[in-house]
């Protein structure tokens, strides 16, 4: 275990050339949306810099980025620190989440060809198996692909743009319920997947709605579950 609490192979590899700020803030962010950075982890800008092989320059130009977009939380005299979402903001992103995807699985459902069906369905027997292999990691980021893939099928570039913006913070609070809901959530991608090859946009627009729904009770959930232990 390294001194900030990374796992070890947790710290991804800085590759050069490009802006090494940039760098830095994507690495940093990556940590923080897989959970290999705790929200409230006190963040260590000698360490980070040391487990990154950088300056401490361009780790504390990315913190304060991070920090710009509510990722990071500066506190005065003390450091900084991974934030810590409030009950109230999961609930605005995830409720705003279950908008965008219930448009997208409608669009998907109407434009559906047969290489993009084709794709979700490889996309599910993969997560399938990463759940079977009790891979979360994979199977969170294989979560990730396959509502990415429905978005790209609904063919509508300001709908995409727009899930793109929530897309990483969703990541952030599903892979504590990833486990949680396991075997359930590619069950319901398998309906989902049967509604959009069907062109049926109303009971792909209801499947995913409930399909999010459930993701966001399962969230609350497990945040209660935390609270109280």
């Amino acid at each position: 275990m390294l001194p900030t609490g990374l796992p070890q192979g947790a710290v991804p590899k800085l590759e050069r050339p490009g802006p090494l700020r940039d760098r830095v803030y994507e690495a940093l962010l990556e940590l923080i949306t897989t959970r290999a950075l705790q929200p409230g982890q006190h963040l260590v800008e000698s360490e980070l810099a040391g487990h990154l092989g950088v300056s401490r320059q361009p780790v504390r130009e990315a913190l304060q980025r991070l920090n710009t977009e509510g990722w990071v939380d500066l506190r005065p005299a003390q450091g900084a620190f991974v934030h810590e979402p409030t009950q109230e903001e999961a609930d605005q992103l995830l409720t705003v989440r279950t908008l965008l995807e219930a448009e997208a699985a409608r669009l998907a459902a109407i434009n559906a060809d047969k290489a993009g069906i084709n794709a979700l369905e490889e996309l599910c027997a993969e997560g399938e198996k990463a759940v079977a292999a009790e891979d979360v990691d994979r199977a969170v980021a294989l979560n990730a692909a396959f509502h990415a893939k429905v978005m790209e099928m609904a063919g509508n570039t300001v709908l995409a743009e727009l899930a793109a913006q929530v897309d990483r913070r969703v990541r952030w609070y599903y892979t504590p319920v990833a486990r949680q809901r396991g075997r359930q959530s590619w069950i319901e991608h398998r309906e989902l997947i049967t509604a959009i090859a069907f062109n049926d946009a109303q009971r792909a627009t209801h499947l995913m709605r409930e399909h999010t729904e459930h993701t966001r009770r399962s969230y609350h959930e497990q945040n209660a579950s935390s609270s109280s232990s």
